[in-house]
């Protein structure tokens, strides 16, 4: 009995005092505000001023070409942050501030590419910490580690984020870019990126707590936890395969030809899908170095030249009152101006002014078709004043877009100038002078032409989509603006523009590919210079494209202004290389299956071509209706196959050697067992066959750059 009660006195001893304790405990934490077990002043968290935010910042949306490789990406980077004060605790014995700032200095700056000086000014300034400048964000992983693994007191981080193009110089015109805030928040500074910066700005979350004044939790204390949201992602309609292509072209013409400025694009005609856009010059968005801040797509105005001669046409034929055979003198036009209206006259001696055609051709009597087969000045100066007025042209420029806003996702626009006042002015707008217009203009009115009659708006964002629902958020889509001409008019305009390209004179000969037939229209014009003529030594080079010529799908245009050369026209390889990424991209046939089926097999001998050029073997091969095969990018014929006087069939493969190093891979589907051996013995490729009938797969994707060296495997049934 006096054990249980003695058991009894100890457990009520033990009670009373744990009820001391935590009586003493909470009567300290009411009135005295200090945490016993911790020995906290509680004085520290009752102030607001030590209620503390942590952000955790949220990701920027990325941006995705039309397949879903990325453009634009937030990337986790770190900043440097040093203590210098003496007066920082040491933490595990150590040293915990910059104790040798020489020393760190020369680390720093070998590891992070920067000026030790500059280091070392920061590093002995007189504040308790500072951060290192621009050299010190920003900072990737690896480096991180590798300034880490000195173990350099005093060095700390904190994590930032940074927006990365692992594209590089890809369309930085449409995509822009976005730089950090003083928060280290990525805000959009141009294009896509600054148009659609509230859809890829996320939300931030935050973890909100309280702490001592040195930044300590106190156990058991309520924290309020809020994630953050990302940011939408955003899809273009560009391609990156067709995007790379165009941005190679670009830059070799501007080496090429010494051009100041380059500027072209890719545009789907039925749906106004641009698919590439690229200019010269342009910038890398990782590094920033620009030079022009100027979107030649939308921003830069210029006088189109001889492209223009197309519109002219179209009224025309479109009024009804076109007549292609008819005949006109093509010979100079002295005109003379009635109330503002120009007119042709051959009283030389009292006209007011006179059109010419470039270098100053003659042909006599032509028929009016071949005033845009031959890019005649003098014609369409005659259709002007003889088929239609200078009213009717200028009501259906005004229905084909020009000189006013394309209104294209967000871009900034200017709208060119339009003189159209006097005589002169009316004339030149005919041949694409005098007046100026943006790319962004153009594509949008040869839509027109190129189609069905149908102008549809170009655009370039295709989709805004919520990375956590998949939910479409913004949807791009066709835009039809208006049908400013006829389908008849569009397909009788297609029609001269295939002579343009297959005519033996025609101004557009020099852009046939073998993989396929175009329509094109080229144009030449003079740069106005600073005062009140033009700048003669300079102009500008373009080409507008269509493809394939039957139902065109696709349209390439082409500008670069460089020093004024009469043969660069001719000079096409270049531009001829993107038309025929494109032709080989979509899989477009050498010619239109109708024909295909009405074609009757002949017999010819085969020329020689070897050591002749690539256009000369287009001329003696061209009505006989072959497959021609052209192997590498050069201009000249260094082998062929089938040989000299061999006899060769319609629709047989014809190869054509251009270039011993390298070739881009032909599409082998449907070919036979002896054509692929054909490939592979004028190239020298190693072929591996398997199986019996024609190609149905092949090792090596079509368009892939290969050398003789590379084995290809194909296979048959």
């Amino acid at each position: 009995m006096r054990r249980t009660n003695s058991i009894i006195k100890v457990l009520f001893l033990i009670t009373l005092v744990v009820f001391l304790i935590t009586s003493a405990n909470v009567f300290l934490v009411a009135i005295g505000k200090i945490h016993l077990r911790s020995n906290t002043n509680l004085n520290d968290y009752i102030d607001k001023a030590n209620l503390r935010k942590e952000i955790t910042k949220a990701k920027r949306g990325n941006i995705y070409d039309q397949s879903g490789n990325i453009i634009a990406q937030d990337i986790k980077t770190y900043n440097i942050i040093a203590i210098l004060s003496n007066k920082r605790p040491s933490v595990k014995g150590k040293v915990s501030y910059v104790e040798d700032p020489l020393y760190t200095s020369r680390i720093l700056a070998s590891i992070l590419d920067a000026d030790e000086k500059v280091f070392f000014e920061y590093l002995t300034n007189d504040v308790y910490q500072t951060e290192l400048g621009n050299k010190g964000r920003n900072i990737s992983k690896e480096q991180k580690e590798k300034i880490e693994s000195y173990n350099l007191p005093g060095i700390e981080f904190t994590e930032s984020v940074k927006r990365n193009y692992p594209l590089g110089t890809f369309a930085s015109y449409l995509v822009g870019y976005g730089q950090s805030d003083e928060n280290g928040t990525v805000v959009g500074k141009m294009g896509v990126e600054e148009y659609l910066d509230e859809y890829l700005t996320g939300t931030d979350g935050y973890k909100l707590f309280q702490a001592d004044k040195n930044g300590y939790i106190l156990p058991g204390m309520k924290e309020e936890t809020v994630a953050p949201v990302n940011g939408n992602d955003v899809y273009l309609t560009i391609d990156k395969n067709l995007q790379e292509t165009l941005e190679t072209a670009v830059k070799a013409t501007s080496q090429e030809f010494k051009a100041e400025k380059v500027w072209a694009a890719v545009m789907e005609i039925s749906t106004g899908r641009l698919l590439a856009v690229s200019q010269y010059p342009s910038f890398d968005p990782n590094v920033l170095e620009i030079s022009d801040y100027n979107n030649y797509l939308s921003q830069y105005a210029y006088e189109p030249g001889s492209v223009f001669k197309s519109f002219v046409y179209a009224a025309a034929i479109n009024e009804g009152v076109y007549d292609g055979e008819a005949l006109v003198d093509s010979n100079t036009f002295y005109f003379k101006n009635k109330n503002g209206q120009p007119y042709r006259t051959y009283d030389i001696d009292n006209a007011v002014g006179k059109i010419n055609n470039a270098l100053f051709r003659k042909w006599g009597m032509i028929a009016y078709d071949f005033g845009l087969i031959y890019s005649s000045n003098v014609i369409t100066s005659s259709i002007l004043t003889e088929v239609i007025t200078p009213e009717i042209f200028s009501d259906y420029v005004h229905k084909l877009g020009f000189f006013k806003k394309v209104e294209t996702d967000g871009l900034n626009e200017v709208i060119g100038t339009e003189n159209y006042k006097y005589a002169h002015d009316k004339l030149a707008m005919t041949y694409g002078q005098g007046s100026s217009v943006t790319m962004l203009q153009v594509l949008q009115a040869y839509s027109a032409i190129l189609g069905d009659g149908t102008m549809v708006k170009p655009y370039f964002i295709d989709r805004v989509v919520n990375p956590y629902s998949n939910e479409t958020l913004v949807q791009g889509q066709t835009n039809v603006v208006d049908i400013p001409i006829t389908p008849e008019t569009a397909l009788q305009l297609q029609h001269l523009l295939y002579l343009t390209v297959y005519d033996k004179d025609g101004t557009a000969r020099h852009y046939r590919i073998p993989e396929t037939e175009i329509i094109a229209k080229t144009g030449t014009t003079q740069v106005a210079g600073g005062g009140q003529g033009y700048d003669t030594g300079t102009s500008i080079t373009s080409v507008m494209i269509g493809l394939p010529a039957d139902k065109p799908r696709y349209m390439i245009y082409y500008c670069f202004q460089s020093a004024y050369d009469n043969s660069l026209h001719a000079r096409s390889d270049i531009i001829k290389g993107v038309i025929r990424k494109v032709a080989m991209m979509y899989n477009l046939t050498p010619t239109h299956q109708e024909n295909q089926e009405k074609i009757q097999i002949k017999q010819y001998e085969m020329p020689k071509l070897i050591n002749h050029s690539l256009e000369y073997g287009y001329e003696k091969l061209a009505d006989k209706h072959l497959d021609m095969i052209v192997l590498g990018q050069g201009s000249t014929i260094i082998d062929q196959y089938p040989t000299e006087h061999q006899t060769i069939s319609s629709k047989q493969k014809v190869f054509l050697l251009t270039e011993v190093g390298s070739f881009h891979m032909p599409n082998m589907i449907g070919w036979s067992f002896n054509e692929v051996i054909q490939l592979g013995h004028i190239t020298g490729m190693a072929v591996k066959i398997t199986g019996q009938g024609l190609v149905y797969e092949q090792s090596i994707m079509p368009d892939t750059l290969v050398s003789k060296d590379n084995v290809i495997e194909v296979f048959l049934k």
